[in-house]
């Protein structure tokens, strides 16, 4: 029987929807910003339509695991599911973009199954991978907020039960 951990965490951001989806959905542009990732291009395809497939690198413990999601569902400015499978672990991951009167609140909740959790969880896994999502949409926020950090509001905040 196959373990499951959840990790969610959404941020609001202080930014027109256009743009926040701009920087979200560049992935070969996300070197110039985003930390919690590394090496992010696209495979196959090249941008977020169904069935494109992209790398990137994350560090969930001390060393690079490189994971190559792909693409199931895009609909720009509203929702982004990928998924895709390393080391017996699958994973589903949704982006939801939810447009307010001042701005967009971001969120991610990523889905894992397999075997093997139960190890990722005796090793921090969870927290650690709620820091690098927590990382990612802080960055996403600074990046869409073009270096200002307003007051309030602003906090990344997220859940993760961790391995069921």
């Amino acid at each position: 029987m196959g373990c499951e951990m959840t990790i969610e965490a959404e941020i609001f951001i202080r930014a027109p929807l256009a743009r926040v989806w701009r920087v979200f959905s560049r992935l070969e542009q996300w070197k110039e910003w985003n930390t919690a990732c590394a090496e992010c291009r696209f495979v196959d395809g090249d941008g977020l339509d169904p069935g494109a497939c992209f790398a990137f690198v994350v560090r969930p413990l001390v060393f690079p695991l490189q994971v190559r999601p792909r693409v199931v569902s895009c609909e720009p400015g509203r929702e982004v599911v990928w998924e895709g499978s390393r080391l017996g672990i699958r994973a589903v991951h949704v982006w939801r973009f939810r447009e307010t009167g001042e701005g967009v609140v971001l969120s991610s909740v990523e889905r894992f199954r397999g075997a093997l959790l139960f190890l990722g969880r005796l090793l921090g896994v969870p927290g650690r991978m709620h820091r690098l999502t927590v990382r990612m949409l802080e960055e996403i926020r600074f990046h869409c907020e073009e270096g200002t950090r307003p007051a309030g509001r602003g906090e990344a905040a997220g859940r993760f039960p961790g391995a069921v």
